[in-house]
């Protein structure tokens, strides 16, 4: 298992983000958390890495919030009922057997994205069985208490926690990479 990520190994998972559950979030902390996912989702758009969003019963809860939305195609954006994304069928089709590493992003961080990563870590099937990177400033719960308990959870289950800078970082790997200037324009 390696602790540092690579763009060939990777996979982005973005978890819930949509507009009647943003409208839930205290505010600034909801802007940091759209601001990092946004650069996150540029990063993947550059280095060609697969991105996966999904939506917990948007007839509900509303769309994924637009300006993420619109680095994916729509096929790429999978509604679900079950709190885990791993209990969608549709998703676990979109999960790449070859990218062993799923960046996992979204809310909210005690349910759907805690019951995700608990899945995805400690499943028995091997295409579902990943190393799972939680980044902790693009992810976020109502009550920061819980964010804070599902965060120690993940790390207990084996969860690697980390960071927006420190994820673009080592997906780029290099100062000397084509996409350098670009990506690290966005975190100024």
């Amino acid at each position: 298992m390696d602790l540092k990520l690579t763009a060939t190994q990777s996979q982005l998972v973005v978890v819930d983000i949509q507009t009647k559950l943003v409208a839930a979030m205290q505010a600034d902390a909801m802007q940091l958390i759209i601001k990092n996912v946004q650069i996150l989702l540029q990063a993947v758009q550059t280095l060609e890495i697969s991105a996966i969003i999904s939506e917990q019963y948007p007839q509900g809860l509303g769309a994924t919030e637009p300006t993420l939305a619109a680095f994916v195609p729509p096929n790429k954006i999978i509604s679900k009922t079950a709190f885990s994304c791993c209990g969608e069928p549709k998703f676990n089709q979109q999960l790449q057997r070859d990218k062993p590493q799923i960046v996992l992003v979204g809310m909210e961080a005690h349910i759907c994205l805690l019951q995700t990563a608990l899945d995805l870590t400690n499943s028995n099937n091997t295409v579902l069985k990943k190393q799972v990177f939680v980044v902790e400033d693009a992810i976020i719960s109502r009550d920061p208490a819980n964010k804070a308990n599902a965060i120690a959870r993940m790390r207990e289950a084996g969860c690697v926690i980390t960071n927006t800078e420190s994820v673009l970082f080592e997906w780029l790997g290099n100062a000397e990479h084509p996409a350098f200037k670009a990506l690290s324009k966005l975190i100024r």
